[in-house]
């Protein structure tokens, strides 16, 4: 086995928690408190939340279209 120091990640199909604050600019605790208000597809895996991409980019283009 070789290390690979140019090792490509694939495009995840997940955001994080903190992939969404980022995004929109907001606080990791508002980012928690929109994760968990429904709007957007999650999973929980044990105490991680992640957000399925797809959903929240229709969420976010929605969100656009409403302004």
């Amino acid at each position: 086995m070789s290390a690979s120091g140019g090792k490509q990640t694939p495009k995840n199909r997940t955001y994080t928690v903190e992939d969404i604050a980022a995004i929109l600019g907001i606080g990791k605790s508002s980012a928690y408190k929109l994760a968990n208000s429904g709007e957007f597809q999650t999973i929980r895996i044990g105490n991680m939340i992640r957000i399925s991409r797809k959903s929240f980019e229709d969420w976010l283009g929605m969100e656009d279209n409403e302004e």
